[in-house]
């Protein structure tokens, strides 16, 4: 790790390895080509370079070079890829421009989202945790749908982040600390711990990877007596694993895993009130606990690999938001007599994963792997609608039992079973033809528990004091199942015209589960006359035609990736509001279409030297609608969906010799983004009428730089992320109800890095 810890805090945007740089016993560095790449993206090893699709892979080490730890950095690196990410643990990515917002309130992601085995991406209106990406084998981001090998919710893409198995060979351990100040005075603690301990030689050992966020905020809250840098992030896990390989064809791998991350407060600003400046009546709450459990076996028979994966998980969740925004005019600030509105959301999610699969050796002329994927899982949300006591007690409100106007208990049990299968044919080295078939089903239904609602909102919306609220019990209620079955496939056909350039042309289909409405059949108590919520909506369908190249050259020193795609997306799931009491639903509309270009150059033009670029051209917009699937909607003929039309990043790399004894390194990225609406333009309900809540996220560029310095088991580095400190808006809410409903760039952010391997 010491050499690479030296990379920049976002150094590159690397489809392959970094260039690797030998160190000769006299202390001087010889170059070398730009690496090879092994991914696993088809459920086999293979070489990046022979994988019929993109992807776009890291280490480790280039993880730390890069000072990755989550999801933002990933981001940047990715070409074709926006993270909407406007608060830590509402994290959401959006692929090749598919995507109708940057929330997805009610829906699956289109990015499925695995760590090892397990699917963690959920519902955009929920917590999404930011895993630390400390000690893992490898992240891996596959552009495109991956509906035959990973499933529903990988519609548009997935992303695996891939841990660590135990080495039983030797002892290894490794700390890396980084300490930053983000803009004048907020103090950013990150401490990270591996250690690797071989029980029995060869054939038994534990490894244990601890860290803990501590980040002072830097968002100002002036709706609270507490107002200065509320968005504070404490965090802290761990996981801890044992491998057993009693032979050299058997292995059995234990791993136990703990995440807890609490934001105090959310990131989202009002532009009103200026930079880095909101304003709730509460904090803001976004906060989760994910713990998991797995067993992997793995047994190599002649000819074929069998692994077993298990895996059983559980994620609390905390979703707190202040509402208040869905009453005021755009753009007002809530004052104390303002109608107290907001939601205090607790969920809690229990998972079980089973996947089997059996994968040929890789090698001969035939190569396939088949497999089963079985999921249960339950959810129990806890809705609770609160108002406040000084609000209630100014209006003269009684009859309710504490501040919540409304309790709702809800819970939905869903399954999907599924068969899978791949299978390559290699006419010669020159020619092969892959296949994939995924065929599964799945269903869902949502229970209501119980609770109570209350005539608060209207009372709230009517002029006048002093009135004893009505409260209404809410009967239990068994939703209607929702089931599909279907089959997801892929067919491509890879060339190589010489040894070095692989070129491919690849159909792909991806998918997404129905989705089950938690208030269907619920009229508003605002208004009765308006849209009664619908059970849910259907699966939407997902069809990619990517054409791709991927050579090396000049002897390996210079790489380059190329695709170019077209999707035509149908019966798109959308997220809805109710115009009168902005309760959220799922329903479908017509079609879209998102058609780009991606593309990673890489270069070692000189000894120590590393150039490269990486960049997306993606046009989206709607292009089938009907007039009731507009009204309801928002959308129309035409509209862009949220993506931007280009994004693209730049870097360099420079490592030289400052003494016999250390190595140094110098390295900077620009990264640009264009501006892309937030959500569909019209009212709901309004066909036509535009949302005063419309906008469009801000054109940004992101400077980052670092030099460091290592020496034999050290490594010591100073990084800057954001240079110039420019605070463009990143991401826009497409949800009347948030006062606070923009995010920014962080503010530049300084800081040190300190590493030691042991």
């Amino acid at each position: 790790m010491r050499a690479l810890l030296l990379g920049s805090a976002c150094a590159g945007t690397l489809a392959v390895a970094m260039p690797a740089v030998a160190q000769t016993a006299s202390g001087n560095t010889q170059a070398t080509d730009v690496g090879e790449v092994i991914v696993t993206a088809t459920r086999r090893s293979e070489r990046l370079q022979d994988v019929p699709l993109s992807v776009t892979a890291y280490s480790q080490e280039t993880l730390t070079a890069k000072g990755i730890v989550g999801y933002e950095g990933l981001a940047v690196e990715t070409p074709g890829v926006v993270l909407n990410r406007p608060s830590a643990n509402f994290n959401n990515f959006t692929a090749r421009g598919i995507a109708t917002n940057g929330y997805g309130a009610n829906l699956q992601s289109t990015v499925a989202v695995y760590i090892d085995e397990l699917p963690i991406s959920t519902i955009g209106n929920t917590t999404v945790l930011d895993p630390n990406l400390y000690d893992v084998e490898r992240v891996e981001f596959l552009r495109g749908p991956q509906g035959t090998l990973f499933g529903s919710g990988s519609l548009s893409g997935a992303l695996r982040i891939l841990t660590k198995k135990p080495d039983p060979s030797g002892f290894d351990a490794s700390v890396l600390v980084d300490l930053g100040m983000t803009g004048s005075d907020s103090l950013r603690q990150r401490y990270n711990g591996m250690v690797n301990v071989p029980l029995v030689e060869d054939k038994l050992a534990v490894r244990a990877v601890g860290f803990v966020r501590n980040e002072e905020g830097y968002v100002d809250n002036i709706g609270l007596a507490r107002k200065s840098n509320s968005n504070d992030l404490d965090a802290w896990g761990g996981r801890i694993s044992l491998l057993w390989a009693p032979t050299d064809r058997l292995s059995v791998r234990l791993l136990a895993s703990y995440e807890d991350s609490e934001p105090r407060d959310s990131s989202l600003i009002n532009p009103n009130l200026g930079h880095d400046t909101r304003a709730t009546d509460r904090l803001d709450l976004f906060q989760g606990q994910l713990v998991s459990y797995n067993a992997t076996v793995e047994y190599q028979f002649n000819g074929a690999q069998f692994t077993s994966s298990s895996t059983l998980s559980g994620f609390d969740q905390k979703f707190f938001v202040d509402l208040a925004g869905t009453f005021l005019p755009v753009g007002a600030t809530p004052t104390p007599t303002s109608i107290a509105f907001g939601l205090d959301a607790t969920a809690y999610m229990d998972t079980f994963v089973e996947e089997v699969r059996l994968a040929s050796d890789p090698g001969g002329r035939w190569d396939w792997v088949v497999g089963g994927f079985f999921l249960d899982r339950r959810l129990d949300v806890d809705y609770n609608y609160r108002s406040r006591p000084d609000y209630l007690a100014f209006r003269g409100f009684t009859g309710l039992p504490g501040e919540y106007y409304q309790r709702q208990y809800n819970h939905t049990k869903s399954q999907e079973l599924a068969g899978f299968g791949e299978v390559t044919y290699r006419f010669s080295d020159q020619l092969w033809v892959t296949g994939g078939l995924r065929y599964g089903g799945f269903e869902a239904q949502s229970f209501v528990e119980g609770g109570y609602t209350s005539n608060y909102l209207l009372q709230a919306l009517t002029p006048g004091n002093g009135r004893a609220l009505t409260v209404t019990q809410v009967a239990p209620v068994t939703g209607v199942k929702a089931k599909e079955t279907g089959p997801s496939y892929k067919i491509s056909v890879s060339y190589k015209p010489v040894p070095n350039i692989t070129t491919y042309a690849t159909l792909a289909t991806g998918f997404r589960t129905p989705v089950v409405n938690g208030f269907a059949g619920r009229p508003s108590v605002v208004n009765p006359s308006d849209i009664i919520i619908p059970a849910g909506a259907d699966s939407d369908d997902l069809t990619n035609y990517e054409i791709g190249l991927k050579g090396r050259f000049l002897d390996g020193r210079l790489t380059a990736n190329l695709a170019a795609y077209w999707i035509d997306w149908k019966n798109i799931q959308v997220q809805a509001n109710r115009v009168s009491d902005s309760v959220q639903f799922a329903t479908n509309i017509g079609a879209a279409f998102s058609r780009g270009l991606e593309f990673e150059i890489v270069g070692a033009p000189a000894e120590g030297l590393t150039i490269g670029v990486n960049g997306a051209f993606n046009e989206a917009e709607v292009s089938k609608l009907t007039p009731t699937e507009a009204a309801i909607s928002g959308a129309g003929e035409g509209v862009r969906l949220a993506s931007p039309r280009f994004q693209g990043a730049a870097f360099f790399n420079y490592a030289f010799d400052l003494a016999p004894e250390a190595r140094a390194n110098l390295s900077a990225t620009v990264q640009r983004v264009g501006k892309f609406p937030g959500m569909f333009p019209y009212v709901p309900g309004r066909p036509g009428v535009l949302q005063p809540t419309y906008d469009y996220t801000e054109a940004y560029t992101n400077v980052n730089a670092t030099f460091a310095v290592a020496f034999d088991r050290w490594t010591v580095g100073a990084y800057v992320e954001n240079l110039f400190n420019s605070r463009k808006v990143t991401y826009v809410h497409p949800e009347a109800f948030l006062v606070s409903r923009y995010a920014e760039q962080r503010p530049r952010t300084i800081g040190v890095r300190v590493g030691r391997d042991f």
